[in-house]
């Protein structure tokens, strides 16, 4: 299953995003001493440093969508360490016309790469690892590090 083979047309994304919660997978990835974060190119949250990400597929286990989107947003699979729950992410902002919130069911891993990363989709301008002490982290971000007891 790909995500091509899963593409729901712009009509019925804008019916889906304006109606019901998404499901995503958020990836809290340990590397070089931090945590890898790209810097988002689109709603929501463009501009801030977010850990990568996305939706999952219909049909398509969690841990399916974590190596699925880690492939896609940094370039290699990655090892599993924690499943950290769900989390409930509501946002102002949205990529779609006419849509000016989106929901997301959002379920958190902490994740190692396995192999070199780079940004290797058209989500991030680029890559960074944050170190501790970390500063001017998003709101969601920072509920990710303190739930993986990540936050000094």
């Amino acid at each position: 299953m790909t995500e091509k083979e899963n593409w729901v047309p712009a009509e019925d994304w804008k019916v889906i995003v304006s109606n019901v919660p998404l499901v995503s997978v958020d990836l809290i990835i340990k590397h070089n001493g931090g945590v890898l974060m790209g810097l988002r190119e689109n709603e929501p949250a463009k501009g801030e440093w977010f850990v990568p990400g996305g939706t999952v597929l219909k049909n398509e286990s969690l841990t399916k969508a974590v190596q699925r989107i880690a492939r896609a947003e940094i370039g290699c699979e990655v090892q599993i360490l924690e499943g950290l729950g769900s989390f409930e992410h509501f946002y102002e902002t949205s990529e779609i016309e006419d849509v000016e919130t989106k929901h997301y069911v959002a379920n958190a891993f902490v994740v190692e790469p396995m192999g070199s990363v780079e940004a290797s989709d058209n989500q991030h301008s680029e890559l960074r690892v944050c170190e501790r002490p970390f500063t001017g982290l998003h709101p969601y971000v920072e509920q990710y590090l303190e739930s993986a007891e990540l936050l000094d």
